[in-house]
């Protein structure tokens, strides 16, 4: 562990240059134009009482 305190800016540099990229990937998204063209979503289908038809509980007596 020596090392990270002789190179620590290192991590911090490539850190930094990971945020700035993100930033300029960002800027470039458009939302207008994507929720102009966004696809439609299909119907929700709700398949949870259809996977455990069987009780598994034991039976009161």
């Amino acid at each position: 562990m020596h090392w990270l305190a002789d190179y620590w800016w290192v991590i911090l540099v490539i850190l930094v240059g990971i945020v700035l990229n993100g930033i300029k990937e960002l800027r470039r998204l458009d939302h207008k134009k994507f929720m102009a063209n966004k696809p439609e979503l299909p119907p929700h289908r709700d398949n949870n009482a259809k996977w455990d038809d069987e009780e598994d509980w034991p039976k009161k007596k």
